[in-house]
C-alpha cells in the first residue's frame, strides 16, 4: 500500500495528532499552535524517532522522513496567503499603503540592515549577510494571523497594524528567494544587474497572472456555480489556487504568491465569501500539518549542545526586531500601546526564513552546518511566538492604560446597520429595493450565479452562496448585522436557514417569508421573529380591495382584516412560545430599527 499511496503513514499520524491530541491540548486551554509544535517535536526524528534503534516498535508512530511532509505542509502556507489575500483587494492595499508599503518596508529595510551588520561584525561576508539580514527580518504570517484570529483581534489597531507588516513581509518574499536564486547560481556579468533583471520578469509574470486572471475568473466560476453542483464549484476554486501557484512557481517565484494572487482576484468578486467557507477545512489542516513539520525540525539535543549561542542569538533577534520596529512604529504615528505591542508580537522569525535558509543550504550559499544553526534560532523564536503575543498583549494593554489609550477597541463595523437578505429573486429584490429607498444599507446573498452576476453588474452588494451555511454567514459579518431576512420560497431550506441563523445568532431578529399560516406559525417555532405567510397574505390584500370597493369605510375594512389576520396567523400555542420569549428576554425583542 505504501507504493500506492506515498507518506500514508505520516498522512495517518498527521490525522490522529490532529484528531485525538489537539482535543486535550484545546482542554488544558494551551495555544493550537504551540500544541502542534509540540506535537511535531514528540513525533518527529528529534523526538521519539530517536528511541527506533532502542524500541523498533516505536517506527510506527514518528515520522523519519520530513521531505514529503514538509512539502505539504508548505501548502498550508500557500491557502494561507490564498485566504488573506481573499480578505483583501487592490483597493484596501491601497488604503493601507501608508502601513504595508511604509512601515512594512522600512521594517524589512532596517531590520536586515541591523541583523546583517551583525552578521558582518561576525565575519560573514557582504553577500551572505545580506541574505541572513533578509531572512531574520521576516516574521512568522502563520502563527501571527492564526493567533491574532483566535483571539479575534486582527481588527484592532495592532491586529491591523501587524497584518498590514506581515503583508508586507510576504510581498518581499519574492525578491529574497530571487536574490538566494542568484546567490546560489554562476552568473555572468554584474551580480546586481542579474537581481533587478529578476525582479522584472517576475513583476511581468505578476501582472500577467493578475491581468489574465481577472478576465477568466468571473465567467469560470458563474459556470461552475450554475450547475448546482458544489463539487464542481469548489474544484474550480482548486484549480485556480493550485494553477496561479504553479505557475508563479514554474517562473521561479514561491507558490504562496500565486496563491494571493489567487485571493486578490477573488475578492473583487461576488464568490469570495463563499469561495472563503468552503476553503476553511483545508486551510486549517494544512496549516496544522505546516506546524507540525516546524516542530518535526526542532533538535533538542542540537539546541542543548549549542545551547548558549542559539538562545543568545534567538533572544538578540527578537528583542532587536521589538525594538526597530517600535521606534518605527512611533515614527509612523502610532501610540506606544500599538507599536509596543506589534513590536513584540512580530520579533520572532518567520516560516519564508525556513524556505528561504533551506534553499540557500540546498544551492551551495552557505554552508550546510551554518544553515542547521540559523533553522534552529528560528523555530526557536516561533515555539514562542504565543508566549510574545501573551506578553505584547498585557504591555500594550497596560501602557494603554497609563496613556488612556483604546488601542484594542475595535474600528466601527460597517455592518453593525446593515440587514442581510437570504435570497435574492422577485421578493428579495423588492426588499432590498425599499431598503434602498429608505437609504439602509443591505448585503444580499444568492445561489444563482447568474443572477448574482447580472445584479453585481448593476452595482448592487450581492454575493454568490447558500445562505444558509453559517460559515459563509460568519464572513459576510452576520453577526453585527441589524437583522436578517430569508426570501426562500423552499419550505424546508427556509427552515434549515432560519435555524441555523438563530441557533448561532440568537440576538439577530429573523424575518421570514412562509408559504402558509401554519409553515409560518413552524418558522416562529424554528427562531423566526416574524413570518409572513405570502400567499395568505395575498389573499388578504384582495380582500382589503374588494372591502374599500364595496363601500365600506378603510379604517373598518383594515380593522376587519387585520383581525383575520391575527387569527390566521397567531394561534394559541405559538402566542404562548412568544410570551415565554418574552419573558426569558430571548429572540422575540423587537429590533432596534
Amino acid at each position: 500500500m505504501h507504493t500506492q499511496l506515498p507518506f500514508l503513514r505520516e498522512i495517518i499520524l498527521f490525522l490522529a495528532a490532529a484528531g485525538l491530541v489537539m482535543p486535550i491540548v484545546r482542554r488544558l486551554k494551551i495555544s493550537p499552535v504551540l500544541g502542534f509544535l509540540c506535537i511535531g517535536l514528540l513525533i518527529g526524528p528529534y523526538g521519539l524517532g530517536q528511541l527506533e534503534e532502542q524500541v523498533p516498535a516505536i517506527g510506527h508512530f514518528v515520522v523519519s522522513d520530513l521531505q514529503g511532509i514538509q512539502t505539504i505542509g508548505e501548502l498550508g502556507v500557500t491557502f494561507l496567503l490564498f485566504s488573506i489575500g481573499l480578505e483583501m483587494s487592490v483597493a484596501q492595499l491601497w488604503g493601507m499603503r501608508r502601513t504595508v508599503f511604509g512601515l512594512g518596508s522600512a521594517q524589512i529595510l532596517f531590520g536586515a540592515l541591523a541583523i546583517g551588520l551583525a552578521a558582518s561584525v561576525l565575519g560573514t561576508d557582504t553577500k551572505t549577510a545580506i541574505l541572513f539580514g533578509l531572512c531574520l527580518a521576516l516574521s512568522s504570517t502563520a502563527i501571527v494571523v492564526q493567533l491574532l484570529s483566535e483571539q479575534l483581534r486582527l481588527a484592532s489597531n495592532a491586529g491591523r497594524t501587524a497584518f498590514g507588516i506581515l503583508l508586507m513581509q510576504d510581498l518581499a518574499v519574492v525578491p529574497i528567494l530571487l536574490y538566494v536564486g542568484v546567490l546560489g547560481s554562476r552568473i555572468e556579468g554584474s551580480f546586481w544587474s542579474a537581481i533587478v533583471l529578476s525582479i522584472g520578469e517576475a513583476l511581468l509574470t505578476v501582472a500577467a497572472i493578475f491581468l489574465i486572471g481577472r478576465l477568466v475568473v468571473r465567467p469560470v466560476l458563474r459556470f461552475a456555480g450554475s450547475s448546482g453542483s458544489r463539487e464542481m464549484f469548489m474544484a474550480a476554486v482548486l484549480l485556480f489556487i493550485l494553477g496561479t501557484s504553479a505557475l508563479t512557481a514554474e517562473a521561479g517565484l514561491s507558490m504562496a504568491l500565486g496563491a494571493f494572487l489567487a485571493g486578490l482576484l477573488f475578492s473583487g468578486t461576488e464568490y469570495r465569501h463563499q469561495v472563503n467557507s468552503d476553503i476553511e477545512p483545508f486551510k486549517g489542516l494544512l496549516l496544522a500539518l505546516f506546524f507540525i513539520s516546524v516542530g518535526m525540525r526542532i533538535d533538542l539535543m542540537e539546541i542543548w549542545n549549542d545551547l548558549g549561542a542559539i538562545a543568545l542569538a534567538a533572544i538578540a533577534l527578537i528583542v532587536g526586531k521589538a525594538v526597530i520596529l517600535v521606534i518605527l512604529a512611533r515614527a509612523f504615528g502610532h501610540p506606544w500601546s500599538v507599536a509596543t505591542e506589534v513590536g513584540i508580537l512580530l520579533g520572532e522569525g518567520g516560516e519564508f526564513a525556513l524556505v528561504a535558509v533551506s534553499a540557500a543550504s540546498s544551492v551551495g550559499a552557505i554552508a550546510i552546518d551554518m544553515s542547521q544553526f540559523l533553522i534552529s534560532v528560528v523555530v526557536l523564536t516561533m515555539l514562542v511566538t504565543p508566549g510574545l503575543a501573551w506578553l505584547g498583549r498585557i504591555t500594550g494593554n497596560a501602557i494603554a492604560v497609563t496613556e488612556n489609550e483604546t488601542q484594542n477597541a475595535a474600528p466601527e463595523d460597517v455592518a453593525s446597520d446593515t440587514i442581510v437578505i437570504g435570497g435574492f429573486g422577485r421578493v428579495g429584490r423588492i426588499i432590498g429595493k425599499i431598503l434602498e429607498g429608505q437609504r439602509i444599507r443591505y448585503v444580499a446573498i444568492d445561489s444563482d450565479p447568474i443572477l448574482v452576476a447580472s445584479e453585481k453588474g448593476r452595482g448592487l452588494p450581492i454575493y454568490y452562496g447558500d445562505a444558509s451555511n453559517p460559515e459563509l454567514l460568519r464572513h459576510i459579518g452576520i453577526s453585527k448585522a441589524a437583522a436578517f431576512i430569508t426570501t426562500m420560497d423552499q419550505r424546508n431550506a427556509a427552515e434549515h436557514i432560519v435555524s441555523a441563523v438563530h441557533r448561532s445568532w440568537p440576538h439577530i431578529p429573523i424575518y421570514a417569508r412562509a408559504r402558509d399560516p401554519a409553515h409560518a406559525r413552524k418558522m416562529k417555532q424554528f427562531g423566526a421573529y416574524d413570518a409572513i405567510p405570502e400567499t395568505t397574505e395575498a389573499s388578504l390584500q384582495l380582500s382589503e380591495s374588494l372591502l374599500f370597493g364595496l363601500g365600506i369605510p378603510d379604517d373598518v375594512a383594515r380593522s376587519i382584516i387585520d383581525q383575520v389576520r391575527d387569527d390566521l396567523c397567531f394561534d394559541p400555542p405559538v402566542r404562548k412560545i412568544e410570551e415565554e420569549g418574552d419573558h426569558t428576554g430571548e429572540q422575540r425583542s423587537a429590533p432596534s430599527q
